[in-house]
This record gives C-alpha cells, structure tokens and sequence, in this order.
C-alpha cells in the first residue's frame, strides 16, 4: 500500500512540474523570407554522365511479335463465369454442424 501510495505521489509530482516547466519562451516570432539574390538563368547543360560503367547501350526500334518470346496471348475470362464459379464452390463447401442463433428482445 505504502508503495503504491509512493508511487503515485511520484507520478503527480512529475506531471506537476511538467506543467509548469517553460521549456519554449511564450513569445511568438514572426516568420521572416529572406529574398535570394541568384537568379534561374538559362546556360549550357552539364556533360552526359555514363551511370553504368562497363555496359553498352543497344537500340532497337519497332514491334515484335508476342510468339517470338515463347508466350501466347490469354483471353479474360468473363466476370460473370467467375461469379457463378465462386457461387458453385459455396453451395458445396461443407457446413457448419453447429448454428448459434442471437435473438435480441424486441422492445416495446
């Protein structure tokens, strides 16, 4: 009990002096936007820079066709096919034995 009784004394003291510390100064300090004296101008762009050392640069223009790289194109199936699947897969997907049913009075 005594312990307890010590510690919340601890506590309240602590938020006490929380309250009353002044650890910002109360007055406000108007923002000030000082100008910069540089200019955007416009001059030359910088030399181009190679990112990657030791790799070459390939360039290639045009289309391929999709069967050059192995893939065939799929087609979407249809929404509702996707509905009616998940509704087949419900119905037969194993029940609850047990059913707990909430009745909530009804007022009058």
């Amino acid at each position: 009990m005594k312990t307890t009784l010590f510690i919340l004394c601890l506590i309240c003291a602590t938020a006490a002096f929380g309250q009353t510390a002044s650890v910002l100064p109360n007055n406000s300090q108007p923002i000030q936007i000082y100008g910069n004296p540089q200019h955007a101008s416009q001059h030359e762009l910088a030399q181009p820079q190679d990112i990657l050392e030791h790799s070459d640069y390939t360039y290639a223009k045009g289309e391929r066709p999709l069967s050059e790289f192995g893939m065939t194109p799929s087609e979407p199936t249809p929404l509702g096919d996707i509905a009616r699947a998940y509704r087949k897969e419900h119905a037969s997907a194993r029940k609850a034995d047990i059913v707990f049913e909430k009745y909530v009075a009804a007022k009058k």
